[in-house]
């Protein structure tokens, strides 16, 4: 049996740069891995079988049944495999729920089929599967373009904590495509700050507030209405500068140590609401 962690992300920066020709958009995006992650389980059997604490996700449409399909099917490989999913990372909320998964599945079976594909072959893999599954075989810091499947690894900051707040906003179906609907010319950026943050991180610079920016700030507090309220409610809990995750709708802030993480989780939970207390994550050499 092969047991994988398969880890959540925050973007540091998300700028939509154009609107492509095939219908996606050309982003330019610092995605950062953090240690709120779902738990993998992978074993032999004689068909592809997929088991979630989830009953929701138990599905052939669930992107870790899709990576399986993908690899066998790509690879010739005769058997299968049991595969069990534990989540942890909250669905549709802007953190790479299901895109870490698949990631995570291509990892997994790979060792567990004793495929020996290489880094390049899954990544290929990844992309046919979303725009973000590429980033989840790298993890660490690194920096997405195109429609997020060109990466380039980035040097990892040092270890800083941060404080998730994930409203209860009911998800929207195809919540990210809509969203990138409501995108116009006005919303597009070159790329300066996500230049400027590569700049700053490749002379080892850390993480701090100031270069974080999300084109979804102008648009998901309108798609949302409800989520004004939870950032000033996040503020109230002692959270200063505050940041929307992909699309959203999960916000988080960066707090200078564990102890002021606590403080603000403490104080959000008191007031019943979903948060986590985590930290940033290196790439696994």
């Amino acid at each position: 049996m092969i047991s994988l962690k398969a880890f959540a992300k925050i973007n540091l920066t998300l700028e939509v740069l154009s609107k492509r020709a095939d219908g996606y958009h050309e982003i330019a995006s610092v995605l950062q891995a953090i240690s709120l992650a779902d738990t993998l389980t992978f074993e032999p059997a004689d068909t592809l079988e997929f088991q979630c604490d989830v009953e929701e996700l138990r599905t052939p449409d669930n992107l870790v049944f899709k990576a399986a399909r993908l690899l066998k099917e790509t690879s010739g490989y005769k058997k299968g495999a049991r595969i069990s999913l534990a989540k942890m990372i909250p669905l549709a909320a802007g953190l790479g729920s299901g895109s870490t998964d698949a990631a995570a599945t291509l990892v997994g079976l790979n060792k567990l089929w004793g495929l020996n594909l290489s880094i390049p072959k899954l990544l290929e893999l990844a992309a046919k599967l979303g725009s973000d599954v590429p980033f989840f075989l790298y993890g660490g810091t690194a920096l997405a373009q195109g429609r997020g499947e060109k990466l380039t690894p980035l040097p990892s900051t040092s270890e800083t904590w941060l404080v998730l707040l994930k409203p209860p906003i009911e998800p929207a179906v195809n919540k990210t495509a809509q969203l990138y609907s409501r995108l116009n010319p006005s919303h597009f950026t070159p790329g300066q700050h996500t230049e400027k943050l590569v700049a700053h991180l490749k002379h080892g610079g850390n993480m701090e507030s100031s270069f974080l920016y999300n084109v979804f700030d102008q648009v998901a507090f309108d798609f949302f209405p409800a989520l004004s309220d939870y950032r000033t409610r996040f503020l109230e809990s002692g959270a200063r500068d505050i940041h929307l995750t992909g699309s959203g709708p999960t916000l988080f802030t960066l707090v200078p140590d564990k102890y002021r993480g606590e403080a603000i989780l403490k104080h959000l939970k008191s007031k019943e609401l979903e948060a986590y207390l985590v930290h940033t994550m290196k790439t696994e050499s």
